[in-house]
Order: structure tokens, then C-alpha cells, then sequence
């Protein structure tokens, strides 16, 4: 396996596929780099070097207890990005990725980034607060916590069809839910619940200001997940560069349901 080890000592997988610019894509929860074999391959085969990483806790990667932060996992991007030397890199974040390449920006720069594209992602800020009033209560994420300590196996299970959107009609094949459930479980149990946290407790608004590359912002207006009027349209204008595409009746995971529209449009943001 292709891997590499973090200043903390943390080995990370991570799939390299194709020759040309880079694209590095950072996974949702509670998945991995494997959600993104269908962009990968896209791109690859039309002259970009695809690149996914499983991130800490996640996947093939180490489970370590501590570093489920997005300070962290920002740096475990920006040395993957130095270990591979990449340059005028587009990054891609979908949901809770979309997290900590966003951080990778504000805290590392953009000096090798060309593009960023965020995906059903969690910015600028997931959770209802007394300054943002449009997100999902704590109520919610606690109710997940606990879900997961309980059961895991029996919550992931049951949260695919709200991701995928099957309990609003979208038709998603049952080797798709098997794999979904199946990459959720490779996940260690402190990570998947450390990372509800982070993702919906972390406030990226000081972030955005930082962004100074063109963003593509794709958002489904039917995500029961990570809704639109709390993230993507708020992000859309709090970064200068941004152009933002809503899919209309899109579910949280429109990578499966709307993946030969992602990939075009993702092709021709990478084409510029």
C-alpha cells in the first residue's frame, strides 16, 4: 500500500492514479478515499493525476487515539501535499472534507493550491448557533453520538438511505449501500465519534476571507444531511472567488446519485 507518516508518527493511505496536475480529493464521513473512485478515474483517464487519502482513523490509515481535530488534519494535508511535492494542486472536499481543505488553505496559504472545489461540504458552519440560525440543532449530533456508541453498525446502516436520498425517491444500487456500510465500519469507533463533533462544531467563517482561489461550490437542494441555506449558499458568498451550482432534487451523496454530472463539471472546473 501507498502510505506515509505524519509528524505525529500517524501513517496515512493514500491512491495515486494518473500523470498531469494534481487533484487531491479529501473524503466525507464516515467514509474514505474509495468514495471517490468514480472522479478518480474520470479525471485520470482525461490527463490529471488523481490523488485520495484515507484520513487519520479512517480506512487503510492509523487509528490513532488523539488529532481528530481540523488544525490537525489540515497539516496531515499539507504534508501529504509536501511529501508528494505537489504543485498547483485542486483540492476536493466532500462534507466534512470539505472542512480541512478549506483549513489547509487558512493555514498553510494557497502558495500551491490553484482550485478549490467544495462538495455538500460543511462551511462555513454546520450546527444551529445564536449566530447562525439556519443549521441543525446540537440536539441532532448528540442524537448521533450517541447512535454510534450505542449501535454503529445498525446507525450507519440506517443513515444511508437519508444521505443517499432513497427515502425521497432516489434509487441507489444495493452494492452501493453494502460498500457505503462497509468503508464506514473500516473507521475506528473514536474517530467516527470525534469527527460529529468537529464537523459540526467548528466555525470556519474566519476561514473563508482566506480562500483566494476559484471555488466551485456543488450543493444538492435536497440534502437532508448538510443543508444548503446552512452551508453552500452561506459559503458561496462569504468567498470572493466562488461560483456556486445547486443540483436540483440532489441528496447529501450526489456523488453516487448525480456522479456522471459531478464528474463533468468537476473536468471542466479542473480544465478551467
Amino acid at each position: 500500500m501507498t502510505r506515509f507518516t505524519t509528524s505525529d508518527g500517524v501513517g496515512l493511505y493514500y491512491k495515486d492514479w494518473g500523470k498531469g496536475q494534481p487533484v487531491l480529493f479529501s473524503h466525507g464521513w464516515p467514509l474514505s478515499a474509495d468514495m471517490w473512485d468514480g472522479q478518480m478515474l474520470h479525471l485520470a483517464e482525461n490527463g490529471f493525476r488523481a490523488i485520495a487519502f484515507d484520513r487519520r482513523g479512517f480506512g487503510r490509515s492509523d487509528q490513532p487515539w488523539q488529532g481528530h481535530d481540523y488544525d490537525r488534519l489540515a497539516d496531515d494535508i499539507a504534508e501529504l501535499i509536501a511529501h508528494l511535492d505537489l504543485r498547483d494542486v485542486i483540492l476536493v472536499g466532500f462534507s466534512m472534507g470539505g472542512g480541512d481543505v478549506t483549513r489547509y488553505i487558512a493555514r498553510h496559504g494557497s502558495e500551491r493550491v490553484a482550485r478549490l472545489a467544495l462538495l455538500g461540504a460543511v462551511t462555513p458552519l454546520f450546527m444551529k448557533t445564536d449566530d447562525h440560525p439556519v443549521g441543525p440543532e446540537k440536539s441532532v449530533f448528540d442524537g448521533i453520538r450517541s447512535g454510534l456508541r450505542a449501535d454503529r453498525a445498525q446507525f450507519l446502516k440506517d443513515f444511508s438511505p437519508v444521505f443517499y436520498g432513497i427515502n425521497h425517491g432516489a434509487q441507489v444500487s444495493d452494492g452501493v449501500l453494502e460498500q457505503t456500510l462497509q468503508i464506514a465500519l473500516q473507521g475506528s469507533l473514536k474517530a467516527t465519534i470525534d469527527c460529529v463533533t468537529i464537523f459540526s462544531e467548528t466555525d470556519f467563517r474566519p476561514d473563508m476571507a482566506k480562500i483566494d482561489v476559484p471555488t466551485l461550490i456543488i450543493h444538492g437542494d435536497d440534502d437532508q444531511v448538510v443543508p444548503l441555506e446552512a452551508t453552500g449558499a452561506l459559503a458561496a458568498k462569504m468567498i470572493a472567488q466562488a461560483t456556486l451550482t445547486i443540483y436540483e432534487g440532489a441528496p447529501h451523496g450526489f456523488v453516487v446519485t448525480h456522479g456522471d454530472r459531478l464528474n463533468a463539471d468537476l473536468l471542466a472546473f479542473a480544465r478551467g
